[in-house]
């Protein structure tokens, strides 16, 4: 049976610590790259597989793309991100639906409420429910489905790991991590997840963030890695960690469920982190320190973004405690 790393391969990434004790653990593994992709990190278990979950979603919206998707500007970064169902990210889906010539209803993910606040009270107002739109995966499935427009290929199968889009989606995913995919599943919008190491998404996300600066990349992911940081907003939402972390530092951050994170500079040095009991709190903490211990970043400015979205353990509605750094990662700062 093929699994992820077990407890003892892994190493204590980030405690919670609450009045003065440490409350709660959180394990996992964790690699940073260079820009010439050589190990600079390593922690845990780097070669073990994972699902990466959404942190591969530019690399669907890649496939997409080079599928003949004429994706622009905020479409490109909410195909590649997890949005929160804001207005915004529902206009720019709404809009690629109408491109492609499909409607909402042949969406395959779930209907969900949308996680931004003043959306969901938008749709009580108007006597709206969940809806697959708001759905944090639609900008993704809205971009598998113009695929299919493009190509005339079946859209009611469109999630099925044979049909052409997802055979796209794996060609792409082995191309840029360097590996074959060890293991196919079922990801929680429905669309296949395929497993690699933490080193292969790193060594993606490298090769990503370096797009625009190489002349001889695909152009279609330099323009995936300059639209999630020219459209932060739309990769996951406003004053979320993600958007914050590309808006403040110019870094390509995206997360996935589970625990799992990936970030990278422009100069291609990247971060990949798993947090095995799938807890993804402490994921942008330990990413975006890891990679101001490799020198990739200045240590004040990542202090100054962690403030921002790295919240307070809360007792009685006032500050008790801290998610903090464990052992093995506040070492490497020494």
């Amino acid at each position: 049976m093929i699994q992820t790393f077990r407890a003892h391969d892994a190493v204590e990434l980030a405690v919670v610590e609450r009045s003065g004790f440490v409350e709660s653990r959180h394990l996992g593994s964790a690699v940073v790259l260079a820009g010439d992709g050589s190990v600079v990190t390593s922690l845990g278990a780097i070669d073990s597989p994972i699902y990466p979950r959404s942190s591969i979603k530019p690399f669907q919206a890649l496939a997409a793309m080079q599928s003949g998707v004429p994706l622009r500007g905020a479409q490109v970064a909410v195909a590649a991100g997890s949005h929160t169902g804001s207005r915004e990210h529902l206009d720019v889906v709404a809009g690629m639906l109408k491109a492609a010539g499909v409607t909402e209803a042949q969406l395959g993910c779930p209907a969900a409420w949308p996680q931004d606040r003043a959306a969901r009270a938008w749709l009580v107002r108007n006597d709206s429910g969940p809806s697959r739109l708001a759905m944090n995966c639609s900008g993704k499935h809205a971009a598998f489905l113009w695929a299919c427009s493009e190509n005339g290929w079946d859209t009611a199968g469109y999630l099925e790991p044979n049909h052409p889009m997802q055979r796209a989606v794996r060609s792409v995913v082995e191309e840029y991590t360097g590996q074959r995919v060890q293991h196919t599943g079922v990801d929680g919008c429905g669309a296949p997840v395929m497993a690699v190491t933490l080193k292969g998404l790193a060594r993606a996300f490298t090769t990503l963030a370096k797009a625009p600066s190489d002349r001889n990349a695909n152009a279609r992911a330099a323009t995936i890695a300059t639209s999630m940081l020219d459209y932060p907003w739309a990769v996951e939402g406003r004053g979320r960690p993600n958007t914050v972390v590309m808006e403040e530092l110019g870094v390509l951050a995206k997360l996935g469920a589970e625990g799992v994170i990936a970030m990278a500079t422009p100069t291609g040095a990247s971060v990949a982190v798993k947090m095995l009991d799938g807890n993804g709190r402490a994921a942008t903490l330990v990413a975006l320190t890891l990679l101001a211990a490799a020198g990739a970043l200045d240590v004040p400015d990542v202090a100054q973004v962690l403030s921002k979205v790295v919240p307070p353990v809360m007792g009685g509605g006032h500050p008790a405690g801290s998610l903090r750094l464990g052992q093995a990662v506040s070492a490497l700062l020494d």
